[in-house]
């Protein structure tokens, strides 16, 4: 690691991480509310308002990951195993990968189900697939899967920077809540 890098992220770079974990949250949980609600008016809204965010988070994570390539993560703490370091590396090459894979799964869902995506009600956004019934059922689970596999990434991720910080007391999570960071 190079010591020319920063302590902290940049401001960008955190409220970009926490604008896309609440919005990922909240948009994690309308998918499953609305999942299993009966056909009617009000879940076709919860499907466009779910399709909106997943559009907005998408574009997000595009302008987070290219912040990210511009302006290097903080070094990691000394002493840390390299082991630790290869998994916080992976983990975050994931979650990126995450953040992009599930709203095209779910574009690309909707597309092969015939299902027009249009963005904000005013903005209709380009079918990715053409119409394939069965191909959308099966997008439809692995959306599903990603999903769940975010939440294990996330859950990995929130129990790391929870050791980090009452374990091994280093920096780690300050750099994401600052406020943390002893004076």
């Amino acid at each position: 690691m190079s010591s020319s890098r920063p302590g902290t992220y940049t401001r960008t770079a955190i409220r970009l991480h926490w604008l896309l974990a609440l919005g990922l949250s909240a948009t994690l949980a309308l998918g499953f509310y609305m999942s299993d609600l009966p056909f009617s008016p009000a879940k076709l809204q919860y499907y466009s308002w779910h399709k909106w965010a997943g559009i907005t988070l998408l574009l997000l994570a595009v302008f987070r990951l290219g912040w990210r390539l511009t302006h290097p993560a903080p070094a990691a703490p000394a002493g840390m195993p390299a082991w630790q370091h290869a998994a916080s590396e992976w983990t975050h090459r994931l979650l990126y990968l995450l953040m992009l894979a599930i709203p095209l799964s779910g574009w690309l869902m909707s597309s092969a189900k015939g299902v027009p995506t249009v963005y904000f009600g005013v903005l209709p956004l380009p079918d990715l697939l053409e119409r394939n019934v069965e191909l959308g059922k099966q997008l439809g689970q692995l959306h599903g899967a990603l999903n769940f596999g975010l939440l294990g990434l996330v859950a990995l991720h929130a129990a790391a920077a929870l050791k980090h910080y009452v374990i091994d007391r280093d920096e780690v999570l300050g750099r994401m809540l600052p406020f943390l960071n002893k004076a």
